[in-house]
Protein backbone atom coordinates (compact mmCIF):
# COMPACT_ATOMS: atom_id res chain seq x y z
CA UNK A 1 0.00 0.00 0.00
CA UNK A 2 1.35 3.62 -1.13
CA UNK A 3 1.06 5.94 1.68
CA UNK A 4 0.41 10.08 1.38
CA UNK A 5 3.36 12.26 2.77
CA UNK A 6 1.86 12.90 6.05
CA UNK A 7 3.95 13.66 9.48
CA UNK A 8 2.78 12.32 13.07
CA UNK A 9 4.53 11.54 16.41
CA UNK A 10 5.64 8.27 18.64
CA UNK A 11 3.66 8.46 21.75
CA UNK A 12 3.01 5.47 23.70
CA UNK A 13 -0.22 4.86 26.16
CA UNK A 14 1.59 4.60 29.07
CA UNK A 15 3.60 8.20 28.62
CA UNK A 16 0.22 9.79 29.18
CA UNK A 17 -0.46 11.85 32.30
CA UNK A 18 -2.75 10.17 34.68
CA UNK A 19 -3.74 10.23 38.24
CA UNK A 20 -3.13 6.41 38.59
CA UNK A 21 0.42 5.72 38.10
CA UNK A 22 -0.13 5.30 33.90
CA UNK A 23 -0.93 6.48 30.95
CA UNK A 24 -4.49 5.31 30.10
CA UNK A 25 -7.28 5.76 27.57
CA UNK A 26 -9.11 8.60 29.45
CA UNK A 27 -8.96 12.34 29.11
CA UNK A 28 -5.56 12.88 28.14
CA UNK A 29 -5.57 10.54 25.56
CA UNK A 30 -8.31 12.33 23.91
CA UNK A 31 -6.43 15.11 24.27
CA UNK A 32 -3.62 14.18 22.70
CA UNK A 33 -5.28 12.99 19.73
CA UNK A 34 -7.07 16.66 19.47
CA UNK A 35 -4.00 18.19 19.54
CA UNK A 36 -2.42 15.86 17.11
CA UNK A 37 -5.32 17.32 14.91
CA UNK A 38 -4.52 21.16 15.98
CA UNK A 39 -1.32 20.25 14.82
CA UNK A 40 -1.83 19.10 11.47
CA UNK A 41 -0.65 15.62 12.33
CA UNK A 42 -2.40 12.51 10.86
CA UNK A 43 -0.70 9.83 12.43
CA UNK A 44 -0.33 8.77 16.15
CA UNK A 45 2.35 5.89 16.68
CA UNK A 46 2.28 3.69 19.52
CA UNK A 47 3.74 0.85 20.59
CA UNK A 48 2.24 -2.78 21.05
CA UNK A 49 -0.35 -2.76 23.10
CA UNK A 50 -0.55 -6.16 24.67
CA UNK A 51 -0.44 -7.25 28.43
CA UNK A 52 3.14 -6.82 29.19
CA UNK A 53 5.23 -9.74 31.43
CA UNK A 54 8.95 -9.99 31.87
CA UNK A 55 10.10 -6.50 32.57
CA UNK A 56 7.10 -4.87 31.74
CA UNK A 57 8.18 -4.74 27.96
CA UNK A 58 5.49 -4.34 25.49
CA UNK A 59 7.63 -6.69 23.32
CA UNK A 60 7.75 -9.06 25.56
CA UNK A 61 3.73 -9.58 26.62
CA UNK A 62 1.15 -12.61 27.70
CA UNK A 63 -0.87 -12.58 24.93
CA UNK A 64 0.01 -11.23 20.94
CA UNK A 65 -4.06 -11.07 20.84
CA UNK A 66 -5.24 -9.48 23.99
CA UNK A 67 -4.93 -5.88 25.35
CA UNK A 68 -3.18 -4.54 28.64
CA UNK A 69 -5.65 -3.96 31.31
CA UNK A 70 -3.27 -1.53 33.29
CA UNK A 71 -4.06 1.02 29.88
CA UNK A 72 -7.91 1.07 31.38
CA UNK A 73 -9.08 4.23 32.67
CA UNK A 74 -10.49 3.87 35.64
CA UNK A 75 -12.46 7.09 36.11
CA UNK A 76 -14.74 5.21 32.95
CA UNK A 77 -15.48 2.22 35.15
CA UNK A 78 -16.60 4.29 37.91
CA UNK A 79 -19.08 6.28 35.24
CA UNK A 80 -20.70 2.82 34.67
CA UNK A 81 -21.24 2.52 38.05
CA UNK A 82 -18.75 -0.38 38.51
CA UNK A 83 -16.05 1.30 40.89
CA UNK A 84 -15.90 3.66 43.10
CA UNK A 85 -12.65 5.25 43.56
CA UNK A 86 -10.83 5.28 46.57
CA UNK A 87 -7.81 6.93 47.79
CA UNK A 88 -4.94 5.95 45.44
CA UNK A 89 -1.33 6.16 46.53
CA UNK A 90 1.10 8.40 45.49
CA UNK A 91 2.76 7.82 42.03
CA UNK A 92 5.86 8.99 40.52
CA UNK A 93 4.97 11.53 37.56
CA UNK A 94 8.28 11.57 35.93
CA UNK A 95 8.30 7.07 35.03
CA UNK A 96 5.65 4.14 35.58
CA UNK A 97 6.92 2.20 39.06
CA UNK A 98 5.53 -0.86 37.61
CA UNK A 99 5.40 -2.65 40.94
CA UNK A 100 2.66 -0.17 42.62
CA UNK A 101 1.08 0.67 39.62
CA UNK A 102 0.11 -3.25 39.39
CA UNK A 103 -1.14 -3.68 42.82
CA UNK A 104 -2.92 -0.90 42.86
CA UNK A 105 -4.33 -1.17 39.49
CA UNK A 106 -5.18 -4.54 39.58
CA UNK A 107 -7.33 -4.63 42.79
CA UNK A 108 -9.10 -1.71 41.26
CA UNK A 109 -9.95 -3.90 38.42
CA UNK A 110 -10.67 -6.89 40.11
CA UNK A 111 -13.29 -4.82 42.37
CA UNK A 112 -14.76 -3.69 38.64
CA UNK A 113 -15.02 -6.20 36.96
CA UNK A 114 -16.64 -8.54 40.27
CA UNK A 115 -19.08 -6.15 40.14
CA UNK A 116 -20.26 -6.62 36.63
CA UNK A 117 -19.92 -10.50 37.00
CA UNK A 118 -22.44 -10.08 39.88
CA UNK A 119 -25.43 -8.33 37.97
CA UNK A 120 -26.39 -10.64 35.12
CA UNK A 121 -29.10 -8.15 34.19
CA UNK A 122 -26.84 -5.51 33.35
CA UNK A 123 -26.87 -3.44 30.62
CA UNK A 124 -23.56 -4.69 29.03
CA UNK A 125 -23.92 -8.04 29.52
CA UNK A 126 -25.38 -8.63 25.75
CA UNK A 127 -22.42 -7.13 24.69
CA UNK A 128 -20.69 -8.93 27.03
CA UNK A 129 -21.66 -12.23 25.86
CA UNK A 130 -21.14 -11.39 22.11
CA UNK A 131 -17.70 -9.89 22.88
CA UNK A 132 -16.75 -13.39 24.19
CA UNK A 133 -17.96 -15.49 21.73
CA UNK A 134 -16.71 -13.80 18.82
CA UNK A 135 -13.12 -13.82 20.05
CA UNK A 136 -13.37 -17.05 21.72
CA UNK A 137 -10.40 -18.51 19.27
CA UNK A 138 -7.93 -16.38 21.77
CA UNK A 139 -10.05 -15.37 24.03
CA UNK A 140 -10.57 -18.68 25.92
CA UNK A 141 -6.81 -19.54 26.16
CA UNK A 142 -5.85 -16.75 27.01
CA UNK A 143 -7.96 -15.71 30.34
CA UNK A 144 -7.78 -19.49 31.55
CA UNK A 145 -3.65 -18.94 30.77
CA UNK A 146 -3.71 -15.96 33.02
CA UNK A 147 -6.48 -17.62 35.80
CA UNK A 148 -3.67 -20.63 36.09
CA UNK A 149 -0.93 -18.67 36.21
CA UNK A 150 -2.39 -16.40 39.10
CA UNK A 151 -2.99 -20.12 40.49
CA UNK A 152 0.60 -20.50 40.32
CA UNK A 153 1.75 -17.44 41.41
CA UNK A 154 2.97 -16.22 38.27
CA UNK A 155 5.04 -18.79 37.17
CA UNK A 156 6.08 -19.79 33.84
CA UNK A 157 3.72 -21.98 32.49
CA UNK A 158 6.81 -24.65 31.97
CA UNK A 159 6.98 -24.87 35.56
CA UNK A 160 3.46 -26.03 36.25
CA UNK A 161 2.15 -29.72 36.42
CA UNK A 162 2.86 -31.90 33.81
CA UNK A 163 -0.98 -32.86 32.73
CA UNK A 164 -1.84 -28.54 32.78
CA UNK A 165 1.90 -27.84 30.90
CA UNK A 166 0.90 -30.15 27.69
CA UNK A 167 -3.40 -29.21 27.89
CA UNK A 168 -4.08 -32.82 28.49
CA UNK A 169 -7.68 -32.29 27.81
CA UNK A 170 -8.87 -33.45 31.31
CA UNK A 171 -6.70 -30.89 32.91
CA UNK A 172 -8.14 -28.41 30.81
CA UNK A 173 -11.86 -29.06 31.84
CA UNK A 174 -10.52 -28.68 35.48
CA UNK A 175 -8.81 -25.93 35.33
CA UNK A 176 -11.61 -24.17 33.61
CA UNK A 177 -14.35 -25.51 36.09
CA UNK A 178 -12.14 -24.72 39.10
CA UNK A 179 -10.66 -20.93 37.97
CA UNK A 180 -14.16 -20.08 36.07
CA UNK A 181 -14.74 -17.31 38.29
CA UNK A 182 -10.90 -15.59 37.73
CA UNK A 183 -11.12 -17.14 33.69
CA UNK A 184 -14.57 -14.75 33.72
CA UNK A 185 -13.03 -11.47 35.39
CA UNK A 186 -10.14 -11.68 32.68
CA UNK A 187 -12.44 -12.33 30.01
CA UNK A 188 -14.48 -8.78 31.25
CA UNK A 189 -11.11 -6.88 31.10
CA UNK A 190 -10.82 -7.48 27.53
CA UNK A 191 -14.18 -6.56 27.02
CA UNK A 192 -13.71 -3.36 28.73
CA UNK A 193 -9.96 -2.70 27.12
CA UNK A 194 -11.64 -3.30 23.68
CA UNK A 195 -14.84 -0.81 24.46
CA UNK A 196 -12.18 1.81 25.72
CA UNK A 197 -10.22 1.45 22.83
CA UNK A 198 -13.02 1.48 20.04
CA UNK A 199 -13.84 4.50 21.50
CA UNK A 200 -10.86 6.49 21.57
CA UNK A 201 -10.31 5.10 17.80
CA UNK A 202 -13.53 6.43 16.80
CA UNK A 203 -12.74 9.74 18.23
CA UNK A 204 -9.09 9.97 16.12
CA UNK A 205 -10.90 8.58 12.95
CA UNK A 206 -13.33 12.00 13.27
CA UNK A 207 -10.19 14.19 13.12
CA UNK A 208 -8.83 12.22 10.50
CA UNK A 209 -6.18 10.97 13.08
CA UNK A 210 -4.49 7.52 11.86
CA UNK A 211 -2.95 5.18 14.76
CA UNK A 212 -0.04 2.87 13.64
CA UNK A 213 0.32 0.41 16.33
CA UNK A 214 3.12 -2.52 16.18
CA UNK A 215 3.48 -5.97 15.36
CA UNK A 216 6.61 -7.59 17.09
CA UNK A 217 7.95 -10.15 14.74
CA UNK A 218 8.31 -12.92 17.97
CA UNK A 219 5.77 -13.76 21.11
CA UNK A 220 7.19 -14.45 24.81
CA UNK A 221 7.81 -17.61 25.40
CA UNK A 222 5.82 -17.18 28.79
CA UNK A 223 2.53 -16.47 26.89
CA UNK A 224 -0.77 -17.42 25.75
CA UNK A 225 0.10 -18.07 22.39
CA UNK A 226 3.24 -20.67 23.04
CA UNK A 227 1.19 -22.56 25.87
CA UNK A 228 -1.91 -22.76 23.18
CA UNK A 229 -0.02 -23.89 19.99
CA UNK A 230 3.81 -25.17 20.87
CA UNK A 231 3.24 -26.69 17.86
CA UNK A 232 4.22 -23.78 16.03
CA UNK A 233 7.60 -23.22 18.09
CA UNK A 234 10.69 -24.96 18.81
CA UNK A 235 10.58 -26.17 21.90
CA UNK A 236 11.99 -29.43 23.83
CA UNK A 237 9.73 -32.19 25.58
CA UNK A 238 9.48 -29.80 28.75
CA UNK A 239 7.94 -27.03 26.84
CA UNK A 240 11.33 -24.80 26.63
CA UNK A 241 12.97 -23.20 23.96
CA UNK A 242 15.49 -25.04 21.81
CA UNK A 243 16.38 -22.16 19.99
CA UNK A 244 15.75 -18.23 20.37
CA UNK A 245 15.84 -15.17 18.68
CA UNK A 246 18.73 -12.52 18.55
CA UNK A 247 20.29 -10.65 15.93
CA UNK A 248 24.67 -11.30 15.38
CA UNK A 249 27.19 -8.75 16.99
CA UNK A 250 27.17 -5.17 15.49
CA UNK A 251 28.14 -1.64 16.06
CA UNK A 252 25.38 -1.95 18.95
CA UNK A 253 26.75 -4.41 20.52
CA UNK A 254 30.04 -6.87 20.29
CA UNK A 255 28.36 -10.04 21.46
CA UNK A 256 25.11 -9.13 19.47
CA UNK A 257 21.78 -9.08 21.27
CA UNK A 258 19.64 -12.09 23.21
CA UNK A 259 16.34 -11.82 22.77
CA UNK A 260 15.18 -14.76 24.11
CA UNK A 261 11.98 -15.38 22.34
CA UNK A 262 11.08 -19.04 20.71
CA UNK A 263 11.40 -19.54 17.14
CA UNK A 264 8.60 -20.45 14.88
CA UNK A 265 8.64 -23.53 12.78
CA UNK A 266 7.57 -21.95 9.27
CA UNK A 267 7.53 -24.98 7.75
CA UNK A 268 4.56 -26.26 10.63
CA UNK A 269 2.98 -22.57 10.05
CA UNK A 270 3.12 -23.07 6.11
CA UNK A 271 1.36 -26.52 5.94
CA UNK A 272 -0.92 -24.90 8.25
CA UNK A 273 -1.84 -22.25 5.58
CA UNK A 274 0.07 -19.46 8.03
CA UNK A 275 -3.96 -19.55 9.71
CA UNK A 276 -2.14 -18.07 13.15
CA UNK A 277 -0.40 -15.05 11.16
CA UNK A 278 -3.86 -14.47 9.73
CA UNK A 279 -5.52 -14.27 12.98
CA UNK A 280 -3.05 -12.33 13.95
CA UNK A 281 -2.95 -9.66 11.41
CA UNK A 282 -6.72 -9.51 11.45
CA UNK A 283 -7.01 -8.84 15.28
CA UNK A 284 -4.00 -6.00 14.87
CA UNK A 285 -5.96 -4.28 11.59
CA UNK A 286 -8.99 -4.76 14.41
CA UNK A 287 -6.85 -2.08 16.44
CA UNK A 288 -5.01 0.01 14.40
CA UNK A 289 -5.31 1.90 10.73
CA UNK A 290 -1.23 1.10 9.97
CA UNK A 291 0.86 -1.63 11.31
CA UNK A 292 4.61 -1.08 11.76
CA UNK A 293 6.22 -4.32 11.18
CA UNK A 294 9.09 -4.62 13.49
CA UNK A 295 11.94 -6.86 12.66
CA UNK A 296 10.93 -7.16 9.05
CA UNK A 297 14.67 -8.68 7.80
CA UNK A 298 13.34 -11.77 10.08
CA UNK A 299 11.15 -12.59 7.64
CA UNK A 300 13.78 -13.47 4.89
CA UNK A 301 16.43 -14.72 7.11
CA UNK A 302 16.39 -14.85 11.09
CA UNK A 303 19.57 -15.04 13.63
CA UNK A 304 19.04 -19.04 15.40
CA UNK A 305 20.95 -18.85 18.88
CA UNK A 306 21.03 -22.03 20.47
CA UNK A 307 19.18 -22.24 23.80
CA UNK A 308 21.90 -22.55 25.76
CA UNK A 309 23.81 -19.88 24.50
CA UNK A 310 25.02 -17.02 26.70
CA UNK A 311 25.72 -14.35 24.04
CA UNK A 312 24.54 -14.07 20.46
CA UNK A 313 27.73 -14.66 18.88
CA UNK A 314 27.16 -18.33 18.36
CA UNK A 315 24.45 -17.88 15.79
CA UNK A 316 23.22 -19.00 12.04
CA UNK A 317 21.16 -17.38 9.73
CA UNK A 318 18.32 -19.80 8.79
CA UNK A 319 15.87 -18.78 6.10
CA UNK A 320 12.32 -17.79 7.14
CA UNK A 321 9.06 -17.79 5.01
CA UNK A 322 9.95 -14.54 2.94
CA UNK A 323 7.68 -13.62 0.78
CA UNK A 324 5.10 -16.30 0.60
CA UNK A 325 3.62 -15.28 4.46
CA UNK A 326 3.12 -11.91 2.60
CA UNK A 327 1.08 -13.07 -0.53
CA UNK A 328 -0.85 -15.59 1.42
CA UNK A 329 -1.38 -12.45 3.88
CA UNK A 330 -2.44 -10.29 1.21
CA UNK A 331 -5.00 -12.66 -0.70
CA UNK A 332 -6.79 -13.24 3.01
CA UNK A 333 -6.81 -9.94 4.39
CA UNK A 334 -6.64 -7.40 0.90
CA UNK A 335 -3.94 -4.62 0.73
CA UNK A 336 -1.57 -4.37 3.67
CA UNK A 337 -1.44 -0.72 5.34
CA UNK A 338 2.33 -1.90 6.43
CA UNK A 339 5.13 -0.39 7.30
CA UNK A 340 8.59 -2.20 7.24
CA UNK A 341 10.86 -1.68 10.19
CA UNK A 342 14.20 -1.71 8.45
CA UNK A 343 16.94 -1.50 11.19
CA UNK A 344 20.08 -4.65 10.93
CA UNK A 345 21.58 -6.39 7.86
CA UNK A 346 19.82 -5.27 5.20
CA UNK A 347 20.33 -7.24 2.04
CA UNK A 348 18.80 -7.15 -1.69
CA UNK A 349 16.78 -10.24 -0.93
CA UNK A 350 14.78 -8.28 2.16
CA UNK A 351 14.17 -5.03 -0.23
CA UNK A 352 13.07 -7.13 -2.99
CA UNK A 353 10.78 -8.39 0.16
CA UNK A 354 9.30 -5.31 0.62
CA UNK A 355 9.06 -4.61 -2.51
Amino acid sequence: MKFPRCSGILLHITSLPGPHGIGDLGPSAYQFADFLAESRQTIWQVLPLSPTGYGDSPYQCFSAFAGNPLLLDLRALAAEGLLTLSQWPPFPSAYVDYGAVIDFKFAELRRAAEAFLSRPAHVLRPDFDLFCRQHASWLDDYALFMACKNAHQGAVWTAWETSLRRREPSALVHARERHAPEIDVFKFLQFEFFRQWDALKTHCRKLKLRIMGDIPIYVAHDSADVWAHPELFHLDDAGMPSVVAGVPPDYFSATGQLWGNPLYRWDVLAACGYAWWIDRFRASLRLFDVLRLDHFRGFEAYWEVPADSPTAQTGRWIKGPGSALFHTLQAELGELPVVAENLGVITPEVEAIRH
